[in-house]
């Protein structure tokens, strides 16, 4: 069983919480739909969350597997949930709108110029970037549909990650410009990159499927990134 809330909540009202234009911050006002529970992770209920800048307003998304409650600073009237029923992912099409946070790891490269490697003869990651160009943000939501084997950073030992879809490429993919999403974490100011996706996708395994919609796409999740707003349609 899992939950779907949508919190519709006035400007004004979210700058009474304190809350500026931080993503982060953002995200941790939304833990206040799970009251005493502060020592819970967001893995432990399968937490994701998005938000929304509309005019003179805000659109808060939380899904989770425990069902949330609703905040004081968000009316009755302006939150709405669902449960997200096991025939709801049963569809073969989807309409879909994702926020995520595509990013590419840099490699490091020693004195000499050429890259630097790691003792087990791989490439070092360094920094990472944000995907801008559009052929690359293609070929990274491409990639989030497959089932691919990555090496887990404890170890060698490799994991699957989840995929089970495809984008459809007869219909239109709008991709956004990229947006700046500035946090403060640990007394440190930095930021994440947004891009929104909206298109159609073709579920390929509905068990792996199932497993990417409540895992969330991509890295930064505890930014409102990686949440997957579905709509079941027909081609």
């Amino acid at each position: 069983m899992s939950w779907l809330a949508r919190l519709e909540v006035d400007a004004e009202i979210v700058h009474e919480e304190g809350i500026s234009d931080d993503v982060y911050a953002w995200h941790k006002m939304l833990w206040q739909c799970y009251p005493g529970e502060p020592e819970r992770t967001r893995v432990d209920i399968g937490f994701l969350t998005r938000i929304d800048q509309l005019e003179g307003a805000y659109r808060f998304w939380v899904m989770a597997k425990q069902k949330p409650e609703r905040p004081h600073w968000c009316t009755a009237e302006s939150f709405k949930i669902n449960e997200i029923s096991p025939s709801f992912l049963s569809h073969r099409y989807y309409a879909f709108d994702l926020r995520a946070n595509p990013v590419k790891a840099l490699v490091q490269h020693g004195p000499d110029g050429k890259p630097a490697l790691q003792p087990n003869g791989k490439w070092k990651r360094g920094k990472r970037v944000p995907l801008v160009k559009e052929d690359e943000l293609k070929a990274w939501l491409a990639q989030k549909g497959q089932v691919r084997a990555v090496v887990c950073r404890k170890g060698e030992k490799k994991i699957e990650i989840p995929g089970g879809f495809k984008i459809v490429e007869e219909k239109p993919l709008e991709i956004s410009r990229l947006a700046i999403n500035h946090f403060r974490k640990k007394e440190q100011t930095a930021y994440h990159g947004g891009i929104q996706f909206r298109g159609v996708l073709e579920v390929t395994d509905t068990a792996r499927f199932t497993e990417s919609y409540f895992a969330g796409i991509g890295g930064a999740k505890g930014f409102g990134f990686g949440l997957l707003l579905l709509a079941p349609t027909k081609l």
